[in-house]
């Protein structure tokens, strides 16, 4: 395995995310979006993650953008395929919630969620440790944010799914990454942030 470090290809993960994010915000803050992708690509690099991996983790928003934005496979291809490689594209697609199930069905918004739940197990090592660093990282960002407000309600007032949806889903990615045999030093970082979620909720 290569570990990674700076390479011209994160960089460029990096510029090409950042431009996409400029205009958004982290829901409910003043914070800029592009620090999530960021905290995600420093967690990866924490482990020893491979470049196209951690390159993956940067980019795992901008492509579920775009997806939600009714991309298609060959504009995936060209916009980041080509300039990422089809490694880190296919990375990211296994673990993000899509629009189309295998069939070219479109899934209620409802059923994103557990879709992507039921295909990680097949996706790669790689795509789980995408998937785990980035629920890691929302996980702990909640349970800070709730220590440094004196109103739990404007963070929790943050997501749809209310309080217990959202302890459940963090709950369930975990649950889900340990059922399919993803047991990576990276999990129990993320059974601890669940365990500190559930105990903010309570």
């Amino acid at each position: 395995m290569t570990v990674t470090g700076y390479s011209d290809r994160i960089n460029h993960a990096f510029a090409f995310a950042a431009k996409h994010h400029d205009q958004q915000v982290r829901k409910g803050t003043r914070l800029p979006y592009f620090t999530q992708p960021a905290n995600v690509a420093v967690i990866l690099t924490r482990y020893g993650q491979e470049d196209a991996t951690v390159v993956a983790g940067i980019l795992h928003d901008t492509v579920e953008d775009g997806v939600r934005e009714g991309w298609t496979p060959s504009m995936l291809e060209e916009r980041i395929g080509r300039k990422f490689g089809a490694d880190a594209l296919d990375t990211v697609l296994a673990v993000i919630e899509r629009r189309l199930d295998d069939d070219g069905v479109e899934l209620a918004p409802e059923d994103r969620k557990s879709d992507m739940l039921m295909r990680l197990d097949r996706a790669s090592d790689a795509s789980r440790w995408v998937c785990c660093a980035d629920k890691l990282h929302n996980a702990n960002t909640i349970v800070y944010d709730l220590a440094r407000t004196s109103f739990p309600e404007t963070v929790w007032g943050r997501f749809s799914a209310g309080r217990e949806g959202t302890v459940r889903w963090y709950r369930s990615v975990c649950d889900r990454l340990r059922e399919v045999g993803f047991n990576a030093p990276i999990v129990a970082e993320l059974e601890a942030a669940c365990v500190a979620l559930e105990s903010a909720a309570d």
